[in-house]
């Protein structure tokens, strides 16, 4: 691997990048008016096209910085702010809104969500076209409305904060682009039924619900809750005391729509189409298609989506008969999703997801070739006089050695974002994840054969999967519950300032791109400088307690 090997395996590399640091200097704060950003990026642009075949070494850096402004004129765009608003006072609304997403939540008497405003009361006209956070309260009988659906609401319409906490819900409000949240409301009508797709998506929800939980819901329901939570997104399923073992273990992403989940979903879809022996293209957009439905049925939720779309990239690289290249599908994810939804870069999920993938690929996969290459049982000996002890030794080593190089990797990025997003440190978590990943993948195959088996109308086979994948959860829960009664393996903290996470994530990321492209080269440092900038952060920028 050469010194430009970064550029050549992900070149969207250098579009992502300039993109992300305009959208964090738009946030900052707008030193131009958005017209001033567009044209200059438009500018950047064109002069990028003049240099091709003229100047070829400025073409690159001239696109760099077309993309740099166009994230700052995008962040204006999308969080679309009036400064008059935030001295607004909270007061009675009447809106009409089109709903984008409704969460799940015990309460049936209530329903929120995000839609966006399609109608207002005169004096509220300018909020027409902007997203909202709701929260109805629903008569008896009335059910939540349904996504598409434009319904008429009145509530108490109050301002989000300029810029709230990261960790906060007004920041995951503000991270999708909202200004305003509609508060203790009520539905006054629907205007608009949702369209048929998306009844279509609704009730396939409550039917995956109900087969999750066939022959287990009422013996273990705790049980229940958390297979419908791996399989469906419906944390709200989580008892309290389940919710706080996962966050102190570090394992809570275990039992979210997640690229974990999304992966093995993807992965059975494709082992079941082969077996229907389909060509490749159309194995690809069945595929694809499939696990979109899966998806938007979930929810939609944007890690679900994004998790889709690094699946649908790589599985194209194979269709096209060109080498998987999985930081490529990172990097081209990441691109669409921040041309789609620019915000979601500053949204836990999206630093954490992408954060703890890019650690795994850069870091954690060189790491395990890297200790697999110092130490081969055998190495002397041709396989084929291998003994089947041998191979099942050889086995065992390349699968702990690349479970641990790739878990090592993944906590350095999970250390720093635990205690940015949780205020916990949780060192047990590397231990704790490497045994009950495997597992919570055996749990997803085991959610995915009862949705099949449900859905084909084999109830016992449904049933079946449903107590083994029971029975894996609940391996998993009560080795969670062993994990956080051991000394030091969770602890209360917080960075000493607001700027240390944001800034200490920046530098490990920096860290690991140039330790990739020198190949992690004992003369660069080799592969300590990511676990020294771990080690400094966490000793002198961390508040314990």
């Amino acid at each position: 691997m050469t010194r430009r090997s970064l550029g050549h395996r992900a070149p969207l590399l250098w579009l992502v990048l300039p993109f992300m640091a305009g959208l964090a200097l738009g946030k900052m704060g707008e030193f131009a008016a958005v017209a001033g950003w567009l044209g200059a990026a438009l500018i950047a642009a064109l002069a990028a096209v003049g240099t091709i075949g003229r100047a070829a070494r400025w073409w690159a850096p001239m696109l760099s910085l077309a993309m740099f402004f166009a994230g700052n004129a995008s962040y204006a765009l999308q969080r679309a702010r009036l400064s008059a608003w935030d001295a607004l006072p909270p007061r009675e609304a009447t809106l009409a809104l089109r709903i984008d997403r409704v969460f799940a939540q015990k309460n049936t008497q209530r329903a929120s969500g995000l839609a966006r405003v399609v109608r207002a009361d005169a004096h509220l006209r300018e909020l027409v076209g902007q997203r909202i956070y709701f929260s109805l309260a629903l008569k008896k009988g009335e059910v939540a409305p349904v996504r598409s659906a434009v319904v008429l609401a009145v509530g108490i319409l109050e301002t989000l904060p300029r810029d709230p906490a990261a960790d906060s819900f007004d920041g995951y409000l503000a991270g999708a682009g909202m200004n305003f949240r509609l508060q203790r409301g009520r539905v006054v009508a629907e205007e608009r039924a949702a369209t048929a797709y998306y009844r279509f998506c609704a009730q396939a929800a409550v039917t995956f619900n109900d087969i999750l939980g066939w022959g287990i819901a009422a013996k273990r329901p705790a049980l229940a809750g958390l297979l419908r939570a791996m399989m469906l997104g419906e944390t709200h399923e989580l008892s309290e005391e389940q919710h706080a073992l996962f966050m102190q273990s570090g394992t809570m992403h275990l039992f979210a729509i997640s690229g974990l989940n999304i992966g093995v979903i993807a992965g059975a879809l494709h082992a079941l189409l082969l077996l229907l022996r389909l060509p490749l293209w159309v194995r690809y957009v069945v595929g694809v298609a499939l696990l979109w439905l899966f998806v938007d049925i979930t929810g939609g939720s944007p890690s679900a989506v994004r998790s889709f779309v690094m699946a649908a990239f790589l599985q194209a690289a194979f269709v096209v008969r060109r080498p998987a290249n999985p930081l490529a599908a990172l990097v081209a994810s990441a691109l669409v999703v921040l041309l789609v939804a620019p915000l979601q870069m500053f949204s836990a999920s999206f630093l954490m997801s992408y954060a703890i993938v890019a650690a795994l690929l850069i870091l954690g996969l060189p790491l395990s070739e890297a200790v697999l290459d110092r130490w081969k049982p055998w190495r002397d000996l041709p396989q084929v006089t291998w003994s089947w002890w041998q191979r099942a030794i050889s086995g065992a080593w390349h699968a702990t050695a690349t479970a641990l190089a790739i878990g090592v990797a993944t906590t350095l990025v999970s250390l720093l974002t635990g205690v940015q997003f949780f205020h916990l440190l949780t060192p047990g978590a590397l231990v704790a994840n490497l045994v009950l990943i495997p597992a919570a993948m055996l749990a997803t195959l085991g959610g995915f054969a009862s949705l099949l088996c449900g859905l084909v109308g084999f109830g016992h086979g449904a049933v079946l999967c449903n107590h083994a994948s029971a029975l894996v959860l609940w391996v998993i829960e009560e080795l969670v519950r062993l994990s956080v009664r051991l000394p030091g393996a969770f602890l209360t903290a917080r960075f000493a300032a607001a700027w240390v996470g944001p800034v200490a994530l920046t530098a490990l990321m920096a860290v690991l791109m140039a330790g990739y492209a020198h190949d992690w080269k004992h003369a660069r440092g080799g592969w300590w400088p990511p676990f020294v900038v771990v080690a400094v952060v966490l000793l002198f920028g961390v508040k314990f307690g």
